[in-house]
């Protein structure tokens, strides 16, 4: 299990991504969050496999259909195993 964190730029606010990011996610077994920041940007926290968060990187940067994505920064974290789903938090 491992655990990373995200920070997504771009267009990314008002454009479907969260729900595009929660979708990917659970599609992949991944749990955890996503959330949009003040700073217009996506903060996403997940947890799964480490192929699967791989696959998962690489869709996060591919983006939905209507965001633009410039960047996305990663962190790799220590998993909290706390989340059993993959949450939009508002």
């Amino acid at each position: 299990m491992k655990a990373i964190q995200a920070i997504v730029s771009g267009r990314v606010q008002k454009v479907m991504y969260r729900d595009f990011a929660q979708r990917k996610a659970r599609a992949l077994g991944i749990v955890g969050t996503v959330k949009n920041l003040a700073d217009g940007t996506v903060e996403i926290y997940a947890e799964g496999a480490g192929d699967a968060l791989e696959a998962y990187v690489a869709l996060l940067k591919k983006g939905s259909v209507l965001s633009r994505v410039d960047a996305v920064q990663l962190t790799e974290c220590a998993p909290s195993r706390q989340s059993r789903d993959f949450d939009i938090l508002f």
